[in-house]
């Protein structure tokens, strides 16, 4: 199984777009990348905005060769309703568009699936199911809370299985910090988890710090209690340039227990570019250049 990262917060966008090679059959997950309008009170800088355009390219490229395009909820850094050429003739695996559903993302499910309905080889709801292509099995969790409450919806957590090789991808649990988040991994148990991290740059607000400890505490059971191997943190979690910091328990953890602990650029032997976290320096540097 080899998996690739086509956009990502350590590549320097918002995104989880992961794209897994699994014998004959290649998924693309979340074929979606998006900025944040404002982070600290600033648009996104040029450097962003390039990057942007490249990593939505990457994806463009990708999913033009691949099997099985996945979504996994309706948020627009996770699926892309204004290029539906993309998804002519693949198999699409989307989440439920009207059960388990936020209100916002009910209304851009249904404009997604609009657009996409017309060209997409095949479309299927994945909540809780299971699906075979040739020896490669893709299950879905029911749907999980997207963070800790209903307030932003739901989302799929996907599992994808060829040979001896398991890879959990979570979406965007936000932790995990909900049992029924953790439930899946645990029960996938996988050698390889591409993790959405506490929010902790919103620690004390929008994310409580009872969520965090709950997520410390998961995501050691998963260390402690699955076959995982490598482990990619990404998403809401590095939005924090004090990431590592926060979560030195879990490396010691890791460590202890055998387990890499790497974001989706150190994985592809890359450099970390967190764009977004570094948003004032940019702005900053363009100043004075």
């Amino acid at each position: 199984m080899k998996v690739t990262f086509l956009a990502s917060e350590s590549l320097g966008t918002r995104s989880m777009s992961t794209m897994v090679k699994a014998g004959r059959v290649t998924i693309i997950i979340d074929p979606g990348v998006a900025l944040a309008p404002m982070r600290y009170g600033l648009p996104p800088h040029p450097i962003e905005l390039e990057r942007l355009g490249e990593h939505w390219n990457r994806i463009k490229y990708a999913a033009a060769s691949a099997d099985v395009l996945v979504v996994t909820h309706y948020h627009y850094d996770h699926h892309n309703p204004q290029e539906p050429e993309v998804y002519r003739g693949k198999t699409v695996l989307v989440k439920h568009p009207t059960s388990k559903i936020n209100a916002s993302q009910k209304r851009r499910a249904a404009f997604f699936l609009a657009q996409i309905r017309p060209v997409a080889g095949s479309l299927e709801y994945s909540d809780g199911k299971e699906f075979s292509l040739d020896d490669v099995a893709i299950r879905f969790s029911h749907p999980v809370f997207h963070g800790t409450s209903e307030k932003l919806g739901y989302v799929t957590e996907v599992s994808v299985s060829y040979g001896d090789s398991t890879l959990v991808f979570t979406s965007d649990v936000e932790g995990p910090s909900i049992e029924d988040q953790v439930a899946f991994v645990l029960e996938e148990n996988p050698d390889i988890v591409i993790c959405d991290g506490p929010v902790t740059y919103m620690l004390g607000y929008r994310y409580a710090y009872e969520s965090f400890e709950r997520s410390i505490a998961y995501v050691s059971r998963i260390f402690r209690e699955t076959n995982v191997k490598e482990f990619i943190f990404e998403h809401h979690l590095l939005r924090d340039l004090d990431w590592k910091e926060k979560l030195k328990p879990l490396f010691l953890e890791a460590e202890e227990c055998g387990v890499k602990v790497e974001t989706a650029a150190e994985f592809m032997g890359l450099e970390n570019e967190f764009l977004e976290a570094n948003r004032k320096r940019l702005w900053k540097g363009s100043e004075t250049s």
